[in-house]
């Protein structure tokens, strides 16, 4: 049987690979799988929304039926192993659950200190930031390139989620390409602006990068991204406080004209008036 247990963003991630197998391995809709496996239909509908947590037994059948052997089980529950846990860490590769967590949430709340957040990013800079990470081979950067840009499709949405950039002015002075992909990126920003608070150069960074998420019809995410890992947290002491690092970035961030005036400054800025000393990091 399927235990009923909170979702989390990995679980969802999990329901939505359960999915996709279905869809590309059989010609069954969830009812007629459910039929198939001899499973009340609510049961498929649960698993492939992550709102349940499969047993042993479960994966084994659900795959099969998808044509898959022994070995692509063990992999797939060696994937999927924490995937109800309140605290996941990935590797930075993995970008499905984000991925997965910006295109469902109804709020994103984002805090940026080194680099312009991924979401807002043009396709020149976000290539600078991979090339000076110094953590990617060249030969991936164009397909994580296309990645970011990909993600980027949420802000598109007629029902996209509620955005809250907030820009530490220190990345802002950060150079990840020469005059042009600088210009084209503060331009970039200015044309969004409307989602942006630019936090001042003479605030101390309160955080390394954070992100919120928040759902509809889901516990809100935690999100947290370096160069070793992915973290994503659901635990509710981590999202008070997590709440409140948004709440003293909302007291202390410029507001939208303010950030807009801000913005213009560096679009205007001689070049070399950037050029700040000190090492660069992605």
């Amino acid at each position: 049987m399927a235990f009923s247990t909170p979702s989390t963003a990995y679980s969802r991630d999990l329901g939505d690979e359960l999915r996709r197998l279905r869809e590309t391995c059989t010609e069954l809709n969830a009812a007629k799988m459910a039929v198939r496996l001899g499973w009340d239909p609510s049961k498929v509908s649960n698993l492939e929304h992550g709102k349940a947590r499969p047993s042993e037994v479960d994966l084994v059948q659900f795959l099969t039926l998808c044509g898959k052997d022994v070995d692509y089980f063990e992999h797939f529950k060696r994937r999927y192993r924490n995937a109800f846990e309140e605290y996941i860490v990935q590797v930075p590769g993995n970008l499905r659950t984000l991925a997965l967590a910006e295109s469902t949430a109804t709020k994103v709340f984002s805090y940026d200190v080194l680099t312009v957040s991924g979401l807002l990013q043009t396709r020149e800079y976000a290539e600078g930031v991979f090339r000076r990470s110094g953590f990617v081979v060249a030969e991936r950067i164009p397909e994580l390139v296309q990645i970011r840009a990909d993600r980027q499709a949420i802000l598109r949405k007629h029902n996209r989620p509620e955005c809250v950039f907030f820009l530490h002015e220190l990345a802002l002075r950060q150079r990840f390409g020469d005059d042009q992909v600088m210009e084209d990126q503060y331009l970039q920003l200015l044309f969004n602006v409307h989602m942006i608070r630019i936090v001042p150069a003479d605030v101390p960074a309160i955080s390394a990068g954070l992100m919120l998420f928040e759902f509809d019809k889901a516990p809100p995410v935690a999100h947290h991204d370096s160069d070793l890992a992915k973290l994503f947290v659901q635990d509710p002491g981590a999202i008070v406080r997590t709440r409140l690092i948004f709440n003293r970035l909302d007291e202390i961030a410029l507001d939208e004209q303010q950030s807009r005036e801000k913005l213009a400054e560096y679009v205007s800025a001689p070049r070399e008036e950037l050029d700040v000393p000190g090492p660069h990091l992605a």
